[in-house]
């Protein structure tokens, strides 16, 4: 048919969308039923005029906005999208993918915004700029210092992403992103590219975005690294032999343009010695195996592609999952009910997965489950629901005599395929994983500690991700194939050795760490942070630098409050009898406080001493005040460390400053850090700690507060 009668699958290129007008272009049909849905353009696109966008109008629009605020935009494009979704599973079910395919990849996707937004909003600050790691001291007085800083990339995100999750593997780069600051500009891969288009699509309607934050490449970008240089960063996904290319193009190797990558894949499953027929584990592992065969028709980068079993257990495995995929495996079109397995997303697809194992049969696998020429399991029972045009393949089983065969560690078939290998001792399990050269994940499943641990810990450098199982996590495991946005995504070598997701982590991967130095006040106005040093404005004790007009901080609002602000205390003395009465009606009662011959053997002490949290516990004490006021609660210390003991006669002071002040987009307060640092009498350090409080935004609620 000619692509005349078919719409072209259109680009959003610097805040429009661009349909190309010439005829031609690769075909896209339905993987079910073989009827053709568009065609994605041959014709170059403007990757240029992409790039510079998102590097001007994108980034301006994206820096007028805190880490909060957009990490509450995702929030809420999670919750547009999540409205719907329903519109987009009728799409995703044309590509092969069933009900439960779909949720993966759709709910996954908008899973991870949610996900994204709030670790955004928690663990990082209201700002711009996020320190990384202690301040480092470069001057005996205190007065040059270094610590670290994240700021957003300059550039562009370009991510190049694969068939199989056409909507998740957009969000789960998106999101990160998004949150850094780094407008993105997105290239699917062609068969599913039309899911994604619909996914952006909506994205862009909701109104949500800054203007050049999310741009569209859908069709032919082979200039593509052409156009970046070090300000930008390239996410790939997809085949090894594809991003070899990439990587060694003259923009990334001298251009110093930012590259990671997620391949190939030869993942793995290692049965324990232990996990016997009948046990909860042998269960377990014949479950998730059949799974990672049969989700997205086995079209997964994280699928297992190895089995590792005790030499004993093979054909009892093999057995097992043949028996498991005849009871619950139902192939035919998605949209039928009933229907367990869909298509892969292409004929073309199915030739090369086809290939792909008759080759591995070639060079010394044998087919121990499934056939080749035509799904040999149930097929659902309504007419065409496997349509002769659609792209449907058996699940295939394969057995190795030779455990050490080279191509079943090398050769990857992308479809519901799997191999089953023995080993003898659990060293040959570890070298059996680690021929894989660089895995995304690997599942070690076992009830012994003992052999999780010589097994967990023997594959980790080979593996980004271990998935332990076992009969306490049978049900509540997430799954083999599942990566979850808090833990990353990635793997070594032949996995490409990139790096995804893992919570902030994957958000400091858009930004650029750099090493600042100089005074503490200009730390403090540069990070928005206080550091120790800088300049402070202390109300309280004149004699430790207290000055009359300076207001309590804690009778600030945040509206009022600036960082600098704090409180010099007065000495108080410590006695005995505190001591004493503390250790009764507390129980603790250890020697240090209770015995003055035992605290004198302790190098330690030099008698009986007060408890730490007793010396806490009286630091807030003088600092408080204790009126109701704009401090709405005191939720935690962080960092507390006991430096100097204090003994009974002696006294402590505490000085309070406000180091750093988070307000919260939502509500109507905001968190405040506060440095704390105890002196004795002697103005040696007792302790330091941070105190966190909620304060409100505006000194509303207790204003005429009259006692």
């Amino acid at each position: 048919m000619s692509t005349k009668q078919i719409s072209v699958v259109p680009s959003f290129i610097a805040g429009e969308w661009r349909t190309p007008q010439s005829e031609g272009g690769t075909e896209v049909r339905d993987a079910n039923t073989g009827e053709l849905l568009a065609a994605v353009t041959n014709d170059k696109l403007d990757v240029a005029a992409a790039v510079d966008y998102g590097r001007g109008t994108g980034h301006q629009e994206l820096a007028k906005l805190s880490l909060h605020e957009r990490a509450l935009k995702l929030k809420e494009l999670a919750l547009y999208l999540n409205e719907r979704r329903k519109d987009l599973y009728e799409i995703s079910f044309k590509t092969g993918a069933t009900k439960i395919d779909s949720m993966v990849d759709i709910d996954g996707g908008i899973g991870v915004l949610f996900t994204f937004s709030s670790k955004g909003r928690r663990e990082l600050p209201n700002s711009n700029v996020i320190l990384d790691g202690p301040t480092e001291p470069l001057s005996k007085d205190g007065s040059f210092i270094g610590t670290h800083i994240y700021t957003a990339m300059s550039g562009v995100v370009v991510q190049v992403n694969a068939f199989n999750f056409p909507v998740w593997g957009m969000l789960e780069k998106f999101a990160p992103a998004f949150i850094a600051g780094v407008p993105t500009i997105v290239k699917p891969a062609t068969p599913t590219g039309y899911l994604t288009e619909a996914a952006v699509r909506m994205m862009l309607e909701s109104g949500i975005l800054p203007e050049g934050s999310l741009q569209l490449l859908s069709g032919s970008a082979r200039d593509l690294m052409d156009h970046l240089d070090y300000r930008d960063m390239f996410a790939f996904t997809g085949s090894a032999a594809t991003a070899s290319k990439l990587k060694s193009h003259p923009n990334v190797i001298d251009g110093g343009v930012r590259f990671a990558a997620e391949t190939d894949s030869l993942n793995a499953a290692i049965l324990g010695p232990d996990a016997e027929e009948g046990t909860a584990e042998f269960e377990a592992f014949v479950k998730v195996v059949v799974t990672e065969m049969t989700s997205k028709a086995g079209q997964k980068c994280t699928a297992i592609r190895r089995n590792i079993v005790p030499s004993h257990l093979v054909e009892p495995v093999i057995a097992a999952i043949g028996q498991r995929i005849d009871q619950r495996v139902v192939i035919g079109d998605p949209r039928v009910e009933g229907v367990t397995m869909g298509a892969l997303a292409s004929l073309e697809q199915l030739a090369d997965v086809r290939a792909a194992v008759q080759a591995m049969i070639d060079a010394g696998g044998e087919l121990a489950y499934g056939r080749l020429d035509a799904p040999a399991v149930r097929v659902a029972p309504e007419r065409d629901a496997v349509a002769e045009s659609g792209a449907f393949m058996s699940p295939v089983v394969l057995r190795w005599a030779d455990a050490r065969n080279p191509l079943v560690h090398s050769r990857e078939a992308f479809g519901p395929v799997s191999s089953v290998i023995g080993y003898d001792n659990l060293d040959e399990a570890v070298q059996l994983a680690a021929m894989g050269a660089g895995s995304l994940v690997a599942t070690v499943c076992s009830n012994d500690a003992d052999t999780v641990r010589s097994l967990a810990l023997g594959i980790a450098a080979h593996h980004g991700r271990v998935h332990i199982l076992n009969r306490e996590t049978a049900r509540s495991t997430t799954g083999h194939g599942s990566p979850v946005p808090h833990l990353v995504h990635g793997g070594p070598g032949r996995a490409g050795g990139g790096e995804e997701l893992g919570g902030i982590r994957s958000v400091k991967h858009h930004m650029q760490r750099t090493a600042v130095q100089g005074s503490p006040n200009m730390l403090t106005a540069l990070s928005g942070v206080w550091h120790a040093g800088a300049e402070q404005r202390l109300a309280g004790c004149e004699k430790f630098g207290g000055q009359e007009q300076y207001a309590h901080p804690f009778r600030k609002s945040l509206a009022e409050l600036q960082v600098g602000d704090g409180f010099a205390s007065d000495l108080r003395v410590v006695n005995l009898e505190e001591i004493s009465e503390f250790a009764k009606k507390t129980g603790d009662t250890f020697y240090a406080h209770t015995d003055a011959k035992a605290a004198e053997a302790n190098p330690f002490f030099p008698g009986i001493v007060a408890h730490g949290y007793l010396l806490v516990s009286w630091a807030a004490g003088l600092f408080v005040e204790p009126a109701p006021g704009p401090v709405l609660a005191n939720y935690g210390l962080e960092s507390l460390r006991f430096i100097t003991p204090v003994a009974a006669g002696d006294s402590i002071r505490v000085t309070l400053t406000a180091k750093k002040i988070t307000p919260r987009v939502t509500d109507e307060y905001g968190e405040v850090a506060w440095d704390a640092i105890l002196h004795n009498q002697n103005d040696e350090i007792v302790a330091t700690y941070d105190v966190l409080t909620l304060v409100e935004k505006e000194n509303l609620t207790y204003a005429n507060f009259e006692g």
